[in-house]
């Protein structure tokens, strides 16, 4: 790994003169668990590193009338934890248990892990599908985007110079609605998914669709919303026949990668099968 200078600022305004003095040559790190990967494998090379981690603003977790604000800096571990996340968000809980091992998780936090882009990673299609916003802050103050739109590109984020993410804003879930991420794991339980799927459906009184929202991971360069599919849902009877057809349409949507973890054409498979799948559990979670 090179070399590189360490800063360590208390306060936003101090990154934020960190961020004008030295550009392009730095990096901000929060967690640190990806960064320092890509410093060994010398994909990242930055003179001057900026840590977060004395920043205590941004590692609280609070409820507010848009909905759960968490801090960037809340590690996996706590957003696992938080009494509020568990009661208003449980998918997210969900989510989270599935994110590599407990070493990782005491480690890694929210807002390093997005502003990362990787595409396979698993937060991503559950926060999307729950309509997640992120907060992010500059000298000029706030930008809130929205996290079906933050990502850009593989390891490409909408993060513009000068702006460090602060906060992660996720409305609570919609009453008498289901949700569940699903994650397709051939490998290891601590990998990546080969195919993910995060899906959050409501129902009307007379058991047509509300609304459903269907997000997959590892399948592109980003995650995935399945709009096509939600279409063919929303405001249709909730059969089973109903639900197969619209996750056919999810193999239109993804636009996998041959790798390790399994070939295009079969990623695309699961990924019909996996959200046929996310979308009935959702159902059955339904209270």
């Amino acid at each position: 790994m090179i070399d590189f200078e360490f800063h360590s600022p208390t306060s936003l305004d101090q990154v934020f003169g960190l961020l004008d003095q030295y550009g392009e040559d730095c990096r901000i790190m929060a967690g640190g668990t990806a960064l320092v990967i890509q410093m060994k494998q010398r994909l990242s090379q930055p003179g001057h590193v900026i840590g977060l981690r004395k920043i205590g603003s941004l590692n609280s977790i609070e409820s507010t009338p848009e909905g759960i604000r968490i801090g960037a800096l809340c590690t996996q571990h706590q957003i696992i934890s938080n009494p509020v996340i568990n009661k208003e968000l449980p998918l997210l809980a969900e989510t989270f248990r599935k994110v590599a091992t407990p070493r990782i998780r005491n480690m890694a936090t929210i807002g390093g892990g997005l502003v990362n882009g990787d595409p396979s990673q698993d937060p991503p299609p559950s926060l999307i599908a729950l309509g997640a916003s992120a907060v992010l802050t500059s000298n000029s103050g706030d930008r809130v985007v929205s996290l079906e739109n933050f990502f850009i590109d593989y390891y490409e984020t909408d993060v513009q110079p000068g702006e460090v993410l602060t906060s992660v804003l996720v409305p609570k879930a919609p009453a008498g609605s289901g949700a569940v991420y699903l994650k397709f794991l051939p490998r290891t339980a601590d990998d990546y998914g080969t195919v993910s799927v995060a899906a959050v459906v409501s129902k009307d009184q007379d058991g047509t669709c509300k609304d459903v929202r269907i997000v997959l991971g590892s399948v592109g360069v980003t995650a995935i919303r399945a709009t096509d599919a939600e279409d063919a849902l929303r405001g249709k009877a909730l059969t089973d026949e109903n639900i197969r057809a619209a996750a056919a349409l999810v193999k239109d949507a993804v636009d996998p990668l041959d790798d390790f973890r399994g070939s295009a054409e079969y990623k695309t498979d699961m990924a019909e099968v996996f959200a046929r799948r996310a979308v009935e559990q959702s159902l059955a979670s339904i209270s």
